[in-house]
């Protein structure tokens, strides 16, 4: 035994060598400046204190969300209303991952109730404003233990409980004051920068990533047919993705300008001049298009390499039985398809957090026309770090982002386990 655990020793370290100075060079380019920058993160780190830098701890965390003229709020309404937004979130994202089930009966069901649920909810706070805080609590007590109690207990199904206890929490919530989280969330973005860039950069992604998904599963539907110049169509399709996006953008500049291509474009169907770069309203949108119009190409050729990954007898036995291409596409495609579309989703969510190139060229190194409406997160933490030397904020700034990504990310990969199929 002895001789064959040499020689197990003897290849791995010899395995360890030859990985060794891709290591070093990994750790002296990248581990280390991502665990020095979370460490300097809790220091005063700017160009004044660059050679010694002043523990602060928590400071710089909290300065990105520091509100310059924060609203009265009391603790009671904060809680309520944050663990609203939770809540609407986790239904949500519950809600639309069970529509497949909402055909049963019993869902139906629960739609019914949780429609009698929100009639109730509303005339309860009705009758708060009517007759105050004191009677709507009594009214609220009454109200949960009836509820609880007929569609809960007798009926234990997740969604409607899923749909009791968000509802009940917005009552709650609506009887403390809902209206004053949104006005604390629109000040917030007045008055804190990163908050503002935060929402914006939350807008983008939920705005590009759905659309350019869709529009590159299409896309591959379309190219994974028997087409002549199929080949061509990929090459055309993929090269936006392979462009400079510094010469994409100055393009789209072009494209974008009072007088430029779109508009002229527009002109021609009677549709009024759009300020595409100068109106804050389009800035998002507008370097949505951009990401979508690159990145589609990218996404449509490993949706296809995904489609070409089916075998086609799944195919021949549903043409046999005459199913049509909706039916194919429903129980064939999609479950099947489910890996490659798992990670395009991952992927394409982490890029969109990271949105930056399109902006700084599009509006010529300014974070939008006016009032940082193009301002991301990232745009945030490059012009603390180079404009503003605060290289503290950025890095702190930098590991906020790193964790919503987590988050999101893990949220995926908790959903992906359940619910992407892997053919053998």
């Amino acid at each position: 035994m002895k001789p064959v655990n040499y020689r197990k020793a003897r290849e791995s370290i010899t395995a360890y060598l030859y990985l060794l100075p891709a290591f070093v060079v990994l750790s002296i380019f990248i581990f280390w400046p991502v665990f020095y920058s979370f460490f300097l993160s809790f220091f005063k780190w700017d160009f004044q204190t660059q050679g010694n830098p002043i523990f602060i701890g928590f400071d710089n965390y909290t300065r990105l969300f520091k509100l310059d003229n924060p609203i009265e709020m009391s603790f009671d309404v904060a809680f309520f209303n944050t663990l609203l937004i939770v809540m609407v979130f986790i239904f949500l994202m519950h809600f639309l991952l069970d529509m497949k089930k909402i055909q049963n009966k019993k869902y139906k069901n629960a739609i019914k109730y949780g429609s009698f649920i929100g009639i109730a909810g509303l005339i309860l706070t009705s009758f708060y404003s009517t007759f105050g805080i004191i009677a709507s609590i009594i009214l609220l007590v009454i109200y949960t233990v009836l509820l609880a109690k007929r569609f809960i207990l007798k009926s234990p199904d997740k969604l409607m409980a899923r749909l009791f206890i968000f509802v009940s929490v917005f009552i709650f919530a609506k009887l403390i004051g809902v209206n004053e989280i949104f006005a604390y969330i629109s000040q917030a973005k007045q008055e804190a920068d990163f908050v503002k860039a935060l929402w914006n950069t939350a807008y983008y992604v939920i705005l590009s990533t759905p659309i350019t998904i869709f529009f590159a599963l299409i896309i591959a539907l379309l190219l994974n047919n028997q087409i002549k110049g199929k080949t061509f169509f990929r090459t055309i399709y993929f090269i936006p993705f392979v462009t400079s996006v510094v010469a994409v953008s100055l393009v789209w500049q072009w494209i974008f300008n009072d007088n430029g291509l779109l508009n002229y474009i527009l002109s021609m169907f009677g549709i009024d001049r759009i300020l595409w770069l100068k109106d804050e309203a389009y800035t998002i949108p507008t370097i949505a298009i951009i990401s979508i119009w690159k990145l589609v190409g990218y996404y449509s050729v490993i949706f296809l390499s995904g489609l070409q990954n089916i075998d086609r007898s799944y195919y021949e036995a549903a043409e046999v039985d005459g199913a049509s291409f909706t039916q194919k596409f429903k129980f064939i495609t999609w479950p099947l398809l489910s890996p490659t579309t798992f990670f395009i989703l991952i992927v394409s969510m982490i890029n969109a957090f990271k949105v930056f190139s399109e902006i700084f060229v599009l509006y010529s190194g300014m974070p939008g026309p006016y009032n940082n409406s193009g301002l991301t997160v990232v745009y945030y933490i490059y012009d603390k770090f180079y404009s503003q030397q605060r290289m503290g904020q950025a890095s702190a700034a930098a590991y906020v982002l790193f964790g919503v990504i987590l988050l999101f990310t893990f949220i995926q990969l908790r959903t992906g386990n359940r619910r992407v199929h892997y053919d053998s």
